[in-house]
């Protein structure tokens, strides 16, 4: 897992997104494998992303959004919910 100190930097509604990013990955899916944790300062998400290919993503303290990334076209999906997702990869193959 790739991480960096963002945590000490992270004020009000950053760690609040935090929480909430954390909190999304224990109640869904808490057995993927983390890839990556970080904090994004040009789009203010603060961000886990999952060996699956889904990033569990919030930003300013709002509802988290899961992201799917499509190498294929260069899109970014965001869905609701964690199954929607994780779904995702399904329609794809």
């Amino acid at each position: 897992m790739n991480t960096t100190n963002f945590l000490n930097t992270l004020k009000g509604q950053d760690f609040e997104s935090w929480m909430k990013v954390n909190e999304a990955y224990q109640e869904n899916c808490i057995n993927e494998e983390i890839m990556e944790t970080g904090f994004n300062t040009n789009s203010g998400y603060v961000y886990i992303a999952l060996e699956n290919g889904v990033q569990i993503a919030s930003c300013f303290g709002q509802a988290v959004d899961y992201i799917v990334y499509d190498f294929e076209t260069g899109e970014e999906y965001f869905f609701d919910t964690y199954d929607e997702a994780i779904g995702y990869f399904d329609v794809k193959i």
